[in-house]
């Protein structure tokens, strides 16, 4: 309540600070050069397939009232009006699947209505974003985002397990409706008769599934065994858009007696059709609502994925270096403090960027890493191994407003495109839409925890063999399992609520609930530390205690490794973009925990 005592407060606090460094902005940017197009291509592709996907849904749901032309001029507009404008320039927006939602009950509404129907659905839409503008104005104005800071891990993990779901719903629903004749259309074409209905239902099959396992693939190219750096980095960048590229030229494979059809391609009018020209009567307003557009939000992964594909990594040049000096140090048996003191030498001569006391920030986790193998005493416990201080570099972000206004730029060039973006089959796009729903499952704790009640006892040792979240050793198991029970009951309220006619439109009121569910009712039924392990306002990840035998100890040669950036940034982050914090054990005796058999040897 305080805040609405001083409106005005946090607009006025975010524009001093966003002028300050306005300039720079765009100035970091510029100085980029042309490196600037490789994170802008990246992104662009990030965004504009999914806009894509989520038009072609569109489209079916409000009966072509809004295509993907709409969703990509959306998505391009508010792109460019919020890198220039925006506080956060480094946030993408797009055409998400909660407009797709909303959209889709607005629509069911407004041909319920004899007043309304399908003719006004479009004008009445829009009066909607301009009330829903006026009320975010409101809200921005009394300072209400400050609740922000009320939604905890919970919530933000059952709203992405919600969105996953409705992108598996959407998949099926896709597939299903390959093998029927579309809802309104003529059934004289020969491409409607029962063979081809089946042929294309089994094409969809083909083309989803191929799209989704080879774009899973590619997308952990990094890891791969084989191939340089940079060829792995390429794929695991592209692939997704070059796998829609591939399985879209291999749907011309077909024989050419296969009618017309088959199989089904993404139906749009063109930009300059008439279908698409009644929307930009009122070109000059921005307002997408007046100018019969869906409104773009923040988008994720998108968002976190342009904010890594800007990170800079100064490590091909310090690493070498500092994992050189570390060994010397070593070979000299000098104490931890003077290794750690040579590598924050040669970090701060390479880099010269950062004054003192921001280089001792930089490398605190680095200097807890070297410094934890000394004892009180002065001895070391363990040997520090150098080559593997990649965690402990520095991850930093050039934040600039460049990339976001190109790649709105392209998407927008983009809806030019359309005679080549509409050969791409449907059952593609159901693909993606699967595709999208598995990857932003790693990284998800609700998804790892629902995993974990599915491993009986006598194997969970090997979870705690890799890298785990601190919770499996912190938290018993039985109150992880009915933490997770509890998200799981909650999610299926959740995902029910979005079957209800008209009312689902309520789909985000829920968790607005659970915000007084996790402040009064969850603490009654949680220890306060578990609530803590198990609501965690960060990713925090425990190093693995794997066994090995004495034979199986490497040999002290000297082999260069082939580490890149890119590389490394999956490592550090989770899926959904997000950084994991990485410590040892809570436990010191962890290596009897994991294996209480060599104990019982002992």
């Amino acid at each position: 309540m305080e805040n609405l005592k001083y409106p005005l407060r946090g607009i006025t606090s975010d524009v001093h600070g966003r002028l300050r460094c306005y300039k720079q902005d765009w100035v970091g940017g510029l100085r980029s050069g042309i490196g600037i197009l490789a994170p802008t291509t990246y992104i662009f592709f990030a965004s504009a397939i999914p806009v894509i996907a989520f038009g072609e849904q569109l489209s079916r749901d409000t009966g072509e009232s809004l295509t993907t032309v709409d969703t990509l001029a959306s998505t391009a507009i508010c792109g460019i009006i919020h890198s220039i404008f925006g506080g956060q320039p480094l946030m993408i927006l797009g055409v998400a699947e909660p407009t797709v939602i909303m959209y889709s009950y607005l629509y069911d509404f407004a041909v319920g209505r004899a007043e309304l129907g399908h003719k006004l659905f479009i004008a009445w839409a829009g009066w909607v974003c301009v009330w829903t503008a006026l009320l975010l104005v409101l809200l921005a104005i009394f300072n209400a985002c400050t609740i922000i800071n009320r939604f905890t891990r919970v919530a933000g993990e059952l709203f992405g397990m919600l969105i996953s779901v409705l992108f598996i719903q959407q998949a099926i629903k896709g597939i299903i409706s390959e093998f029927h004749v579309p809802k309104d259309e003529n059934l004289n074409p020969e491409s409607y008769q029962f063979q081809w209905l089946y042929t294309n239902g089994l094409l969809a099959i083909i083309f989803s599934f191929g799209l989704l396992y080879t774009a899973l693939k590619s997308r952990r190219a990094r890891s791969w065994w084989y191939g340089t750096g940079c060829l792995r980095s390429f794929i695991a960048d592209y692939g997704v858009p070059l796998m829609v590229v591939a399985w879209t030229a291999l749907s011309f494979s077909i024989p050419g007696r296969v009618p017309l059809g088959v199989p089904r391609r993404l139906v749009s009018p063109l930009p300059w059709d008439s279908a698409s020209l009644h929307h930009w009567s009122v070109l000059k307003t921005l307002l997408c609502g007046l100018i019969g557009l869906p409104p773009s939000n923040g988008v994720l992964p998108q968002s976190p994925m342009h904010t890594k594909s800007l990170a800079v990594l100064n490590r091909q040049l310090i690493r070498r270096k500092m994992v050189q000096s570390a060994k010397e140090s070593i070979r000299r048996r000098a104490s931890s403090s003077e290794i750690y003191g040579k590598m924050q030498e040669v970090f701060i001569e390479i880099d010269h960027s950062t004054d003192a006391h921001g280089v001792e920030k930089e490398l605190e986790s680095l200097k807890n890493a070297v410094m934890k193998e000394e004892n009180n005493d002065g001895n070391q416990n363990c040997e520090f191994d150098p080559n593997h201080i990649d965690a402990y570099l520095p991850v930093r972000v050039n934040e600039q407003r460049l990339s976001n206004f190109l790649q709105s730029l392209l998407v927008g060039a983009s809806v030019f495109a359309m005679p080549v973006i509409k050969q791409i089959p449907t059952s593609v796009l159901w693909g993606y839409f699967g595709y999208m729903a598995i990857d932003s499952l790693p990284g998800n704790q609700f998804w790892e925890r629902m995993l974990l009640l599915f491993i009986t006892p006598g194997r969970r040792y090997k979870v705690l063999e890799a890298f785990h979240a601190s919770f499996v050793e912190s938290v018993p198991f039985k109150y992880i399992a009915a933490f997770t029970l509890f998200q799981l009951v909650y999610l299926l309220i959740c995902f029910g609520i979005t079957w209800i006619p008209i009312a689902g439109i309520l789909f985000p009121l829920p968790f607005f609930i659970l915000i007084s569910i996790r402040q009064h009712i969850l603490p009654k039924l949680f220890l306060p530390y578990h609530l803590q392990e198990l609501d965690a306002a960060e990713y925090e990840e425990i190093a693995g205690a794997a066994r090995h035998s004495e034979s199986e100890a490497p040999q002290d040669v000297e082999v260069p490794i082939e580490i890149h950036d890119a590389e490394t940034l999956d490592e550090l982050t989770t899926n959904r973009g997000e950084l994991k914090v990485r410590t040892t054990s809570f436990h010191e005796d962890k290596i009897l925990q994991v294996h209480p058999d060599n104990s019982m040897a002992e």
